[in-house]
């Protein structure tokens, strides 16, 4: 009996310490399980700030088919743990990783005694075959790790609508720069996993958020042409700048928007500034005659003239001190509103404004839109205050009933045309697909769309705007040729230059019209619109008539 408390101290012991060893459990794994999971992943992670993949960008065809414009693309980079590597192989980690990565071995070295770091990085954007080298070493605490890279794979197409993606990650120009934040996606935590030895294993789960896809309204093979032809113009008629706009004047949907000179946004840093800017909507200008037909809609809604009033045109017209001519300095004698149309007539713009009157002229001008921007989903948009318009100078009002003092955007004029096109409604420019139409309330009636679209039809069968038709169509437009002020190309002096600004502006069908485009043409070696902007117009309008199978309205 002696011995048998001994056993029984042996098994109270072994109960207790038990119990002892059961609380202790108890307390690490369920009361501050929480505590010791966070110490431990602190441990054994390192964390890292990084951004959700950037949303792609796409372009359609007719049949709905999505073609990539904007992607992104893995990189690889190299970056050193120096926690991982150990003193005595400081050097040997330098010496062989300098000539593979061209850095200096010394930078090398110093970042590897950086022994509290899991994470310097050394080189960034490295080519594949640095990548397949380094990887081949198999150095302690020498990695690869990936980032995601902005590409274009189309190169230069639809550069001006793009934008680019610059080496900080922000959205610059075009729809990369309006909508950057909605791309971009939201930041988030990486927690790279370490070892309890502090070794990496490799990257974990990340609570940053990709940004959302866009989808633009652009047609990938009407935007291809548009491009194709500006090329052309610039070869070709050695014009210095371009822009042509294709659009659904009914939505205000854009089905091409192009400009050139273009860019590879792949390459954007070999590129000047002045390159970027999108002329469409970020660069004014005096658009010349096809602005008649926005004087001569004015007057008609207001009964100030009909189609068939007529004046007697002398060849000359004096305001003031100042003289306005026609082109090419001819008199035409009497001739109707129509005509004035036809032939391009200055003189007789200045009759239909000067019977509208001045105060409704400008009430009309605030009617089209051309005091105001477009609102166009794309940045940098502008508008011309027209001071000098809006001072009430005689002079100024008539030269403006032809397009020559008052400015505007290329995408304000379509707009202001869309009206005419659109049963008088004015339509929102837009870019992105999924964005809602916009139309204005009418400020034309029916009557004076229905007299103005007939007045440009006969621009393109009987007057300067032959070169426009489209067989099986009737086509709606005109012509326009604009001198370039001095001002406007940076010289301190009045008046205007030899340069020109050669544009045609029309739509089709032009009784139910599906399509509206404007050719603007720099400078070109033409001496006017119709042999230059023109055929440019009829080439892209045919195409895209068929190509829509838009059905045609007249007789062949």
């Amino acid at each position: 009996m002696r011995n048998h408390w001994r056993a029984y101290l042996t098994l109270f012991v072994l109960i207790a310490l038990g119990f002892s060893i059961g609380a202790r459990l108890l307390f690490l794994q369920v009361l501050n399980a929480g505590f010791y999971k966070a110490l431990a992943q602190g441990q054994q992670g390192a964390s890292m700030v990084e951004k959700g993949e950037r949303g792609k960008i796409f372009a359609r065809d007719k049949t709905g088919n999505l073609v990539l414009l904007a992607a992104n693309q893995k990189v690889p980079y190299a970056f050193l743990s120096p926690a991982e590597i150990l003193s005595e192989n400081e050097e040997q980690v330098a010496t062989l990783l300098s000539p593979l990565l061209t850095i200096d071995q010394n930078v090398i070295l110093q970042k590897t005694k950086n022994k509290e770091s899991f994470f310097e990085v050394l080189k960034k954007k490295m080519t594949e075959e640095e990548a397949k080298a380094m990887e081949a070493l198999t150095l302690e605490g020498a990695h690869i790790g990936w980032e995601i890279s902005r590409v274009y794979p189309q190169g230069s197409f639809a550069s001006h609508l793009l934008g680019f993606v610059n080496h900080e990650g922000k959205g610059q120009y075009g729809v990369e720069g309006f909508f950057d934040e909605v791309l971009a996606g939201k930041e988030g935590v990486r927690r790279n996993i370490l070892n309890p030895a502090s070794y990496f294993l490799g990257a974990g789960e990340s609570s940053a958020e990709n940004g959302k896809n866009i989808i633009l309204t652009i047609d990938y093979n009407i935007q291809s042409l548009a491009e194709a032809l500006l090329k052309r113009a610039q070869e070709n008629l050695g014009a210095k700048e371009g822009t042509i706009i294709v659009i659904n004047p009914r939505t205000g949907k854009i089905l091409a928007l192009a400009n050139t000179p273009s860019f590879n946004p792949n390459e954007y840093a070999k590129e000047k500034l002045e390159t970027f800017p999108n002329a469409a909507v970020e660069k004014i200008y005096e658009p010349g005659s096809v602005f008649k037909a926005i004087t001569m809609a004015s007057a008609l809604e207001e009964h100030a003239v009909e189609p068939t009033t007529t004046y007697v045109d002398e060849g000359i017209l004096r305001i003031g001190g100042y003289k306005i001519l026609n082109y090419d300095n001819r008199v035409w004698g009497e001739r109707t509103m129509r005509e004035v149309l036809e032939f391009s007539i200055n003189t007789g713009a200045v009759f239909a404004a000067t019977e509208l009157g001045h105060s409704i002229f400008m009430k009309f001008l605030d009617k089209f839109g051309i005091f105001e921007k477009t609102n166009v989903s794309l940045p940098g948009e502008v508008a011309s205050q027209n001071r000098e318009l809006r001072q009430g100078y005689n002079i100024t009002l008539a030269t403006a009933s032809f397009g020559q003092g008052i400015e505007m955007t290329p995408m304000q004029l379509v707009r202001a045309y869309s009206a005419l096109a659109n049963k008088g409604r004015l339509v929102t420019p837009f870019i992105i697909e999924g964005e809602t139409p916009e139309l204005s309330q009418p400020i034309l009636s029916p009557q004076t769309v229905l007299d103005i679209t007939s007045m440009l039809v006969s621009v393109t069968e009987e007057g300067f705007g032959k070169a426009a038709r489209v067989p099986g169509y009737a086509i709606a437009g005109k012509t326009g040729t604009a001198q370039v002020s001095w001002s406007a190309l940076g010289v301190q002096k009045a008046g205007y230059s030899d340069q020109t600004v050669q544009s045609f502006i029309g739509y089709a069908p032009a009784y139910n019209p599906q399509m509206l485009v404007l050719v603007k043409l720099t400078n070109p070696k033409t001496k006017t619109a119709e042999y230059s902007a023109v055929p440019l117009f009829k080439e892209i309008m045919k195409y895209s008539l068929d190509y829509l199978e838009i059905p045609p309205d007249t007789e062949q």
